[in-house]
């Protein structure tokens, strides 16, 4: 099976702190921990830890950390022909804090004005492909080339990219942020206004909807069953990336022959796993450690 994962990559440094900085004031941490990230960036990299073949297609700046990611991605197998480093283009750096005692993170991003977009045409042929709304109009047109593909969107934040390339997918997995944003509805944490807010994408969009609810699990309909699917209780450390970690155990499972519920709930203990441990890449867990950890729960 081949997969594609077209989107946003970037470059993260974290600092763990046992409490936020005050302004105006030096602070020293023992060491800090350095990776690649980015949606799409991230969900290729564990489907690739999960040994499968997928090629990652974005933009990176010709620089240090342009090539770091490039180096990571092909330390683990991942397929960098489509992955442009172009000159003159500084890569995107992330700087987290991370509070370690309450698992929050502050993120502080450097980004130029003006982005390049994927110039290297892909006329390859996919069995699944992960977009996340970064690269619009070479998505869309790989998405339109790959007709019989399972296509996902990982839809974070409700930027028009991301809307527009919401009805090419045959999944809209999206964050809570995302579903309340677009579809301009209350939230009040009871499933009567989640229902609504899943209608109305579904109305839209037409393709089979998760909303991702971050600690509280995710939300979908299964059947003629409106689902809320709980996570795993965990003492989280650090929550960077954990969407994104959800996002590419999502697209690994719905492909591996697990039903939609199985599918949630696996992505739900990968994402919550994810949190153990400081550093988006870093803290992916095995996909062993997932199984065994689903045997603890019971059937929904």
């Amino acid at each position: 099976m081949k997969y594609l994962a077209i989107g946003h990559a970037s470059y993260d440094i974290t600092f763990r702190l046992d409490k936020f900085p005050i302004e105006n004031t030096k602070q020293r941490v023992n060491k800090h921990i350095d990776c690649g990230g980015g949606p799409a960036s991230n969900a290729g990299y564990l489907l690739a830890l999960w040994d499968q073949s997928v090629s990652f297609q974005g933009v990176v700046g010709n620089d240090y950390y342009g090539n770091k990611i490039k180096e990571e991605f092909q330390r683990v197998g991942v397929d960098t022909t489509y992955l442009e480093l172009v000159e003159g283009f500084d890569t995107m750096l992330s700087f987290i804090i991370a509070n370690s005692t309450n698992a929050s993170r502050t993120i502080l991003t450097s980004q130029d004005d003006t982005v390049p977009k994927c110039s290297l045409s892909n006329d390859n042929k996919y069995d699944v492909i992960l977009v996340d709304g970064e690269e619009e109009e070479m998505s869309k047109k790989i998405l339109l080339n790959n007709k019989d593909a399972v296509k996902i969107i990982d839809a974070g934040t409700c930027k028009p990219g991301t809307v527009n390339l919401c009805p090419y997918v045959d999944y809209l997995v999206c964050s809570k942020n995302f579903a309340l944003d677009y579809t301009k509805l209350e939230y009040d944490g009871s499933m009567e206004s989640l229902i609504k807010i899943h209608n109305k994408l579904t109305e839209d969009f037409h393709n089979t909807v998760v909303i991702t609810l971050e600690d509280k699990g995710c939300f979908t309909k299964i059947g003629e069953e409106y689902k809320l699917i709980p996570s795993i209780k965990v003492k989280s450390v650090d929550t960077t990336g954990a969407g994104d970690i959800f996002h590419g155990a999502f697209t690994y499972f719905i492909t591996h022959n697990y039903s939609l519920l199985d599918t949630c709930r696996l992505s739900n203990i990968t994402g919550a796993l994810s949190t153990l441990r400081v550093g988006g890449r870093y803290s992916i867990p095995n996909l062993e450690a997932v199984l065994e950890r689903s045997n603890l729960i019971d059937t929904i």
